[in-house]
């Protein structure tokens, strides 16, 4: 491995010599001073060759002349991109504004040349940058995002793991539709055809009848969905979490922030400062609880302020779920809220009712900034009940014997959530659509890279 410092430790080091290695982000090629603006996956800094040999003199039999003249040639022609390693003399200035610091370059190696036109320029639109996303990602801000993203997911994992949660890994071939007929992905699979799963559901449930307690999996899921919205892709990250022993769904929301406070409070600590430099925002912790509205209520709230959801049975739409946010902030000061008591005709058969109503159920969805992220419930365990809500559904019980079979042997209260990651960090950086924090898109007409 090339012994190399990273560019975030420079600053704390004695001046003196020093290894970097990164791409090349700018070159200054002046007639007595060279400058290169090397950039590594911690930040960027400024490379200064001041021994320029233009033209080798003939006369001169010094070695030193002749390395001068070799690095000067090469800086000349090393194209933006390019990898390169260099050693020299870390010096201290408060002058340079890439950290107070710079290196004197003694060598200068290129190890692997870039072409000279790069197909990214600064104003290249999302579909270029998509279609070149190992350029794209060399930027700080999305070098920034996917650290935003590791730090998110770790703050969560510690809160699972301290509650003594599992992490799992479901299978995401299915040998049947799981939640739903709709939108799914098939693939011929030997003789038979499977399906990719929409969502880890059934296996967090399975987990439960095997006595696991608390779960969570960060995985892929699958939706066949034709949209070309901003928040929509084919394939996305699901953050899944479900665990036993609740009373109701305000158990679940009990959790989902507790998750979602710790994962904030990570970022803002670790990154708030660089994101407040390179997207120009705050990160804001949310307080708790989070307010709590039932959907009902909700659609009210949005009527008296002059819209209405087109239809009285039908889930908050987008523009609801803007008109509701901004209600929340308005009255509550908070950028969250859950809508909660869903009617039984919008949920799935497997989410538990209203002991005294049976026209709505323990459920709710998240709100965040006008999106929803995230659905949440407390699962129905009983499997005579659980029954007859499939046949209610339309759905014939020996389609769902396997995952039937979980209750018929003994299964304790349960509940959990399902949350899109990318939908969480594109609200949490404010940025316009979940291609710009997703590693690799994909949707209706992105397949590659």
């Amino acid at each position: 491995m090339i012994e190399r410092v990273l560019v975030k430790d420079l600053a704390a080091r004695a001046e003196g010599p020093v290894t970097v290695a990164g791409w090349v982000e700018k070159v200054r090629d002046q007639r007595y001073v060279q400058f290169v603006v090397l950039r590594d996956e911690s930040g960027a800094v400024q490379l200064v060759n001041g021994g320029v040999v233009r033209e080798l003199d003939p006369e001169s039999s010094d070695p030193k002349d002749t390395e001068r003249h070799a690095r000067t040639t090469a800086i000349s022609e090393v194209a933006t991109g390019s990898f390169i390693v260099v050693s020299g003399e870390l010096q201290k200035n408060e002058r340079v504004k890439l950290g107070g610091v710079e290196i004197q370059i003694d060598s200068f190696e290129v190890v692997s040349q870039a072409e000279p036109e790069t197909p990214v320029k600064p104003d290249s639109g999302i579909d270029v940058r998509l279609d070149w996303r190992f350029l794209d990602l060399r930027r700080p801000e999305q070098n920034l995002i996917f650290r935003v993203q590791t730090t998110f997911e770790h703050a969560l994992r510690e809160v699972w793991i301290n509650r003594g949660f599992v992490e799992i890994h479901t299978p995401k071939l299915m040998a049947s539709a799981s939640e739903s007929r709709a939108e799914l992905f098939s693939l011929e699979y030997f003789e038979t055809t499977a399906y990719l799963a929409q969502s880890p559901q059934f296996f967090k449930q399975m987990a439960q009848s095997a006595g696991f307690g608390g779960i969570f999996e960060v995985g892929p899921a699958f939706r066949a969905d034709p949209s070309f919205t901003s928040r929509h892709a084919t394939e996305f990250t699901s953050v899944d979490t479900e665990f036993s022993w609740i009373e109701s769904h305000e158990d679940v929301m009990q959790l989902h922030e507790e998750l979602i406070v710790a994962g904030f409070s990570s970022v803002k600590e670790k990154h708030g400062d660089e994101i407040e430099k390179l997207f120009g925002i705050t990160i804001e912790v949310p307080s708790t609880p989070f307010p709590r509205i039932p959907l009902a209520e909700a659609k009210e709230i949005v009527k008296q302020r002059g819209y209405e959801v087109p239809r009285a049975d039908a889930d908050m739409d987008p523009e609801g779920e803007r008109q509701i946010t901004a209600y929340v902030k308005e009255e509550y000061g908070h950028d969250f809220v859950f809508l909660t008591d869903y009617a039984t005709s919008i949920r799935p058969f497997y989410h538990m009712r209203h002991a005294d109503n049976p026209e709505l159920t323990n459920s709710y969805d998240l709100i965040y900034r006008g999106t929803e992220i995230s659905t949440g419930a407390q699962r129905e365990h009983r499997i005579a009940v659980l029954e007859q809500q499939a046949i209610e559904k339309g759905l014939e019980p020996a389609e769902l014997k396997f995952y039937l079979d979980f209750f018929r042997h003994g299964v304790p209260p349960h509940g959990g959530f399902g949350m899109g990651l990318a939908r969480v960090l594109m609200l949490m950086l404010e940025q316009s659509s979940i291609r710009e924090v997703t590693y690799l898109f994909r949707g209706p007409t992105r397949l590659q890279p």
